[in-house]
């Protein structure tokens, strides 16, 4: 009898058995598919805020690289349109530079050619040499000449003086100016001296 009364508490467990097993894999059933769904509701809404944050980079950065408005639509579309792919595309074909960086460039090179222009050098040994400068100091090559006239520095290309609107050529040739001025100097000593020995 206690064999009987075993068996039949067996069947009992055995029969009662699929019942708690089928409720208790559908309650994890319906738990996992209330994660899953959770975890797919994030995932769908990081894409989404992902997608809108890669819109709104996109029309900052054109609009800090072109100021076309139609450009700055297109690539705000491609971006919009093509996601991750229009990003790439865009990423290609943008321009490299923001017009703060265009800006900056220009003025440095305004600066240095300013700076350029401003500083004198001399031809051949490129010493810097200030504008009153008749010979350079490093090297000793004529920089500029004296006006026979008026006696202002002249450019040694210069034909005419802008000042009293002396012919340079002409003036230079015949007469040879600095010559008449130094007839009425006293010889050189050397030669003083050689008279003396005479």
């Amino acid at each position: 009898m206690l064999t009987h009364l075993l068996f039949n508490f067996t069947l009992a467990t055995a029969a009662g058995s699929p019942t708690t097993t089928t409720s208790s894999s559908g309650g994890t059933l319906a738990a996992l598919q209330n994660a899953l769904g959770i975890i797919i509701g994030f995932a769908v809404a990081f894409i989404v805020i992902f997608w809108l944050s890669l819109v709104v980079w996109t029309f900052r950065d054109i609009r800090s690289r072109s100021q076309d408005f139609l450009t700055q639509i297109l690539a705000t579309v491609l971006v919009a349109v093509f996601f991750i792919g229009g990003l790439f595309i865009y990423l290609i074909l943008r321009p490299r530079q923001t017009l703060a960086e265009i800006y900056e460039r220009q003025l440095e090179e305004e600066s240095l050619l300013a700076e350029m222009t401003e500083r004198q050098t001399c031809d051949r040994c490129h010493a810097r040499v200030e504008s009153d400068f008749q010979i350079c100091p490093s090297c000793g090559t004529k920089l500029k000449r004296p006006c026979p006239k008026c006696e202002r520095l002249l450019e040694l290309r210069w034909t005419f003086c802008p000042y009293c609107a002396t012919n340079l050529a002409a003036a230079s040739m015949p007469g040879m100016p600095g010559m008449a001025a130094m007839q009425g100097m006293a010889p050189p000593q050397s030669v003083q001296m050689g008279r003396r020995y005479e």
